[in-house]
């Protein structure tokens, strides 16, 4: 996408394609395509296009699922192994679906009473870590959203080195999804090195209410490099106050008055990140620029290795739908894991523990379909008093 960016932002500058497509070896037929995505689309046109087939091979007939919605309609008390069935008395002409594809397609359809769903986690603190080497912490947050003169809202995504002060990411994004956050921190990754933790708040994309301990998919990346998590009590911002101060700086700099678009504005955050990390002195570094103080990481960024669990029973791969599939059983685990080994191991008579990498997740046994949570192994923890 950055290639993309910057090919659409010459082009705006009154360059020519022609000349712009012979220096980034394109086609001018490419170049056109990327121009007329992003003047349809805007940012999100410069993004990589999904590559799914139109049509699956294995897709369910939409007949078919039109039958299994009617009949839970007429039946609203008959759940998916009865309308299979029913399916089957009805038309033996039909090749049946999987009971789980029929309560598939009932889930899709609102159809589903979802009783006894896990609780939402309310979000808590962990512990808090006062560094004093660059990457040891880093620290990460939204600004909050603000308008530009085109009516688009913009959400800034800020990291910061909790040490140096030093600003190492400023990205101006539509919304707070988070794969524009992956593409983010890999960035910085690649650029950077890898922190030994990050420190964020209890927000989306950096922490979810549905899943374990508050996890979401980027704080499990995260841990899978290595990183550990840290996150501040709810409704405590002085908890990441450095990074708050910078806020400030950067919306009294480089927000008022809002650019015209996204391109426009994120080359307001540019300068504002050269001139906070390598002109401006920091009174809390007695008075020196934080590239001064900075240096990137000696730890590389290299992708993710394989889990491995030598003292778990099985190691298995979480599904795409968050479940743990062993022989015809399906336990529901979290969304978060997808794609995700985890390691499962009989502590007790027909009890299973389920482990993620270090850390415990929860059990399950022979009748429950889901794994019921274990102590949260991010809390914060309370030293006991001295006897002093």
């Amino acid at each position: 996408m950055d290639e993309r960016l910057r090919f659409v932002a010459r082009l705006l500058d009154g360059e020519k394609m022609a000349v712009l497509c012979r220096q980034f070896d394109i086609s001018r037929k490419t170049g056109y395509k990327i121009f007329s995505r992003y003047k349809a689309c805007g940012m999100e046109g410069l993004t990589d296009r999904s590559r799914r087939p139109y049509r699956q091979a294995n897709q369910l007939p939409f007949q078919v699922e039109t039958l299994i919605v009617q009949l839970k309609r007429e039946h609203p008390s008959w759940g998916a192994p009865k309308i299979r069935e029913k399916i089957r008395r009805l038309h033996t002409e039909i090749s049946l679906p999987a009971i789980s594809t029929v309560h598939a397609v009932l889930d899709r359809n609102g159809l589903v009473n979802r009783t006894g769903r896990r609780a939402h986690y309310f979000a808590e603190g962990t512990q808090l870590s006062r560094p004093t080497q660059p990457n040891e912490l880093w620290c990460a947050d939204y600004k909050g959203e603000f308008m530009l003169a085109d009516r688009r809202y913009c959400y800034p995504l800020t990291i910061t080195d909790f040490a140096s002060r030093y600003l190492l990411g400023c990205d101006a994004l539509e919304n707070t999804r988070g794969e524009y956050a992956f593409a983010v921190f890999e960035r910085a990754f690649k650029e950077f090195g890898l922190p030994l933790a990050i420190r964020t708040d209890n927000g989306i994309p950096f922490a979810s209410r549905t899943a374990f301990f508050g996890l979401s998919r980027l704080s499990v990346w995260w841990l899978r490099l290595g990183i550990s998590i840290e996150r501040i009590e709810p409704g405590q911002p002085q908890q990441n106050g450095r990074h708050e101060r910078m806020h400030l700086t950067l919306k009294k700099e480089a927000t008022k008055p809002p650019a015209k678009n996204f391109l426009q504005q994120q080359g307001k955050f540019d300068r504002f990140m050269d001139c906070y990390n390598n002109q401006r002195p920091h009174q809390a570094l007695n008075m020196k620029y934080p590239a001064e103080v900075y240096r990137p990481s000696a730890r590389v960024y290299a992708g993710l290795e394989e889990l491995e669990y030598p003292f778990h029973d099985r190691t298995i791969l979480v599904t795409s739908c968050g479940r743990i599939c062993i022989g015809r059983r399906k336990i529901n685990l979290s969304c978060v894991f997808a794609g995700q080994r985890v390691g499962i191991k009989e502590v007790s008579e027909k009890i299973w523990l389920v482990s993620f990498m270090k850390y415990d997740l929860g059990f399950f046994d022979e009748e429950c379909g889901r794994v019921e949570c274990a102590p949260n192994p991010f809390a914060a923890k309370v030293l006991p008093m001295s006897p002093v």
